[in-house]
């Protein structure tokens, strides 16, 4: 196919030319990858193959031609007011409409009879569309399906399942041809066998276009030593708005982005137009926020990863990190929000919250010149949202389990996946498991004439409305132990599912131990004057990526790079190397010192801090064994500090991995890290709903439901399908453990130092101890002095 007249002479009215990948993509014979950067024209690269297709007449009445998915439905709403440029100047005859969960019950019914030529959609709602007796029909005719923002498909169940739904599309429209979109992937050939089916992928690679102008953003208050949400930097922040015209502010939290929202109004005395967009906020007003920008009506927004993907603000022409990003990928997802121009540098610059994050967006910085990208590999496709698929194909019509099993196993994520396997995952769906098969609520499929088929055609609307792989996180109460105890606050689930009966934490500025987690509350005992076990509520947090960490490890390691680093940073790692030593590759480093009458001992791992949580609790768990007396623990992306009444002298012992592995089983059996995860999967797999028709069920609703399933499993079918899956993800999920056999096997040298003060680079550990938020001027200079004297004590008065 070739770039018809017509389109040569549409371009020209633009004032474009048809960039090489474009014309690539419109050439390409079979599935085609094109990675290409923010605005280089990959959307409409992948759609001008249809729009020259639909021109000649190719659509088939009553079938959609192209679909589009997308992670976001703000997306989808984007791409629609994009297309209707090109369709309305070329007087094409072609309807594009949107399938998400906003669009009305009018409309969704409409589509199922009359479907436009071209259909925008996410992987949910194209899930749902499946699971009709008219998803023959509607999609019979599709020739072809572009896959939007592709890397960030493939990072969650998401992915797996829209990789489940191309298959089935693949069966009912034979011929199709499939374009994946993506501007940064870090393995491109593992990305296209991600979304590869019978036949191998083309992989189509844009110029990269020019380098982008990025830098740290000069500060003239230094980073703080710990903690802060860059708060020190807002004056210059401030100001970089006013020199530009349209600025996004990252953020990688939502609580962070809102403190630094509302701080950044309370400098604003210029009453600069400011917005804030995160996934928290209702869709209404992120609507309007999103308009305002179409508009050109803010200045600036501040943001968290709800924005970090394809929508095209052309006024945009700087993008501000406030943190370290975590991640190089996402970092330049961001950054390409910023002159969203094939042609044109972005702008972005980066603002650490703190010196050791200063460490951290160097390498970043350096990773993204470099253009290497991070990222983990993927593992095989998840089976819970197997189950679900199964469930959903019955739904559209009965099924032969052996077309089904061949169909699945065309899907990239699901190419190794063995029969057995798959059976397992049809008992499930027919009846529950051996457990639950006597039960009638989970008899779903039967087996009659050699196919499976719903055994109640009624569980249809049961099974539709509990469609998807996200399950929202819930907000678990804090009370005091006792009948009307007083509410001290909430915490996500991800940190409640961390404690055992027993373990301290700090909320509200308050150390309480934790005695009981009874359905959605956890019960605890005030403990006034005790160091917290566990030394900070933080939430869920970004963990550094596995790359980006062994980046810092190496740049730390090597101080003939530290011209690189700003001076104070650079005095500070020079000190360390003076007092103790510096950590490096392939080294595992680890010190013991006094301080405030205990023993500390600091280990550099590097490892992420759920990997390091991880380990905090294993090894205080063996601290206790051996009679050391272990009172608390904190963990960063970096580090682990663990205070003790007794030192550890020979660390060896305590990192053992055969030890470290036993303890993790002992523990899991011990705390709610598995009952959530089994939750979570048993939600995707269908063997518990959230939503009942005329209701949704309470996040408390559902985990006292979850729980009795996974207690009456753990006893009657500890081989239980789910209870498998469960034990697979948790120790990948919030645990991490692999992180831990990783930080273990990539150093092969351990070293401790017994020292006779803290070091250098504990003390801003130290700082974080305890740490709770800080309002107002004097108890932000009280923070200012308590660092201080903690950095006199390391030897660190030259540097203040």
């Amino acid at each position: 196919m070739t770039l018809p007249p017509v389109f040569q002479d549409w371009f020209a009215r633009q004032g474009w030319q048809p960039h090489p990948h474009q014309l690539a993509l419109l050439g390409a014979v079979g599935d085609s990858l094109l990675i290409a950067p923010t605005g280089g024209g990959k959307t409409l690269a992948g759609f001008l193959p249809s729009l020259v297709d639909l021109r000649d007449g190719a659509a088939r009445r009553g079938s959609v031609h192209t679909l589009y998915v997308s992670p976001l439905k703000a997306l989808t709403a984007d791409i629609g007011r994009n297309l209707a440029r090109p369709i309305a100047d070329l007087d094409l005859p072609v309807r594009v409409e949107d399938r998400t969960g906003d669009t009305g019950a009018t409309q969704r019914r409409r589509q199922r009879v009359d479907p436009p030529e071209i259909l925008l959609t996410t992987p949910e709602s194209l899930a749902l569309m499946l699971s009709y007796p008219e998803a023959p029909r509607i999609f019979g005719g599709l020739r072809r399906v572009v896959l939007d923002e592709l890397h960030a498909l493939a990072e969650s169940k998401r992915g797996d399942q829209l990789m489940l739904c191309l298959a089935r599309l693949r069966h009912l429209a034979p011929g199709l041809r499939v374009t994946g979109l993506s501007a940064t992937v870090e393995d491109p050939a593992a990305l296209a066998g991600f979304m590869a089916g019978a036949a191998p992928v083309g992989i189509i690679q844009a110029d990269p276009g020019p380098d982008p102008d990025i830098a740290m953003l000069p500060t003239a208050t230094p980073a703080p030593w710990a903690g802060g949400g860059g708060h020190y930097a807002i004056p210059e922040v401030l100001d970089a708005v006013r020199q530009a015209r349209t600025t996004i502010i990252f953020i990688n939290t939502r609580a962070q982005a809102e403190l630094f929202f509302q701080a950044l109004w309370a400098a604003n005395d210029d009453n600069l137009p400011i917005g804030l967009h995160h996934g928290s906020l209702s869709r209404e007003a992120r609507a309007r926020v999103e308009a305002a920008m179409a508009a050109g009506d803010l200045r600036a927004v501040v943001a968290t990863g709800s924005l970090d993907l394809g929508i095209d603000w052309g006024a945009v022409d700087l993008v501000i990190q406030i943190g370290a990003p975590r991640n190089v990928k996402r970092l330049v997802q961001r950054i390409g929000r910023a002159n969203h121009r094939y042609n044109a540098p972005s702008r972005a610059r980066i603002v650490p919250a703190n010196r050791f994050e200063q460490i951290e967006c160097v390498a970043a910085l350096n990773a993204v010149r470099e253009r290497d990208l991070d990222g983990d590999p993927r593992g095989p496709g998840p089976l819970d949202v197997l189950c679900q698929h199964i469930l959903l194909t019955a739904c559209a019509a009965p099924f032969d389990a052996d077309a089904l099993y061949a169909e699945v196993v065309t899907a990239g994520p699901y190419r190794a996946l063995s029969r057995t396997d798959f059976d397992a995952c049809l008992d499930f769906a027919a009846t529950g498991g051996y457990a639950l098969r006597a039960y009638d609520r989970w008899q779903r499929l039967m087996l009659r004439d050699g196919v499976w088929r719903l055994r109640d055609p009624r569980a249809t609307r049961l099974l539709r409305m509990n469609i998807g792989t996200i399950v929202e996180a819930e907000m678990l109460k804090v009370r005091l132990r006792g009948r009307g105890g007083a509410p001290l606050g909430e915490v996500e689930e991800a940190f409640a599912a961390s404690l055992t009966p027993g373990d301290s934490f700090l909320i509200g500025g308050r150390v309480v131990r934790m005695d009981a987690l009874r359905e959605m509350v956890i019960e605890v005992t005030p403990q006034p004057g005790a160091q917290p076990r566990i030394a900070v509520f933080s939430g869920v947090k970004l963990a550094t990526s596995t790359q980006l960490a062994h980046r810092v490890l190496a740049l730390i390691g090597d101080p003939a790079r530290y011209a690189e680093l700003p001076p104070d940073t650079r005095d500070w790692l020079r000190l360390q190397a003076r007092i103790s030593r510096l950590p490096e590759p392939g080294l595992l480093l680890s010190e013991s010192f006094p301080h405030a009458g205990l023993w500390h001992f600091a280990l550099y791992g590097f490892a992420g801090r759920n990997a390091l949580q991880t380990l905090g609790l294993l090894m205080t768990r063996e601290m206790e064994a051996a009679g050391l007396g272990p009172l608390g623990f904190l963990a960063t992306d970096y580090a682990l500090l663990i205070w003790s009444l007794d030192p550890v002298r020979d660390p060896a012992p305590l990192l053992d991995g055969g030890r470290l592995r036993a303890g993790l089983g002992e523990w899991l059996g011990d705390n709610a890290v598995m009952k959530r995860t089994f939750r979570n999967v048993a939600t995707v797999a269908g063997l518990i709903q959230r939503n009942l028709p005329g209701l949704r069920k309470s996040g408390r609703q559902a985990t006292f439901s979850s729980d009795i399933l996974y207690d009456t499993l753990r006893k009657y079918d500890p081989g239980h399908l789910m209870l498998r899956i469960t034990a697979d993800e948790a120790g990948r999920g919030l645990v991490d453990f692999g992180r831990i056999e990783e930080m273990l096997a990539r150093s092969p040298r351990q070293e401790h130092r017994m020292l006779d003060r803290v070091s250098p680079m504990a003390a801003p550990l130290l700082l974080e101890v305890g740490k709770v938020p800080i309002r107002g001027e004097g108890r932000e200079r009280l923070a200012r002095i308590e660092a201080e004297t903690l950095m006199r004590e390391a030897g660190l008065e030259v540097l203040m």
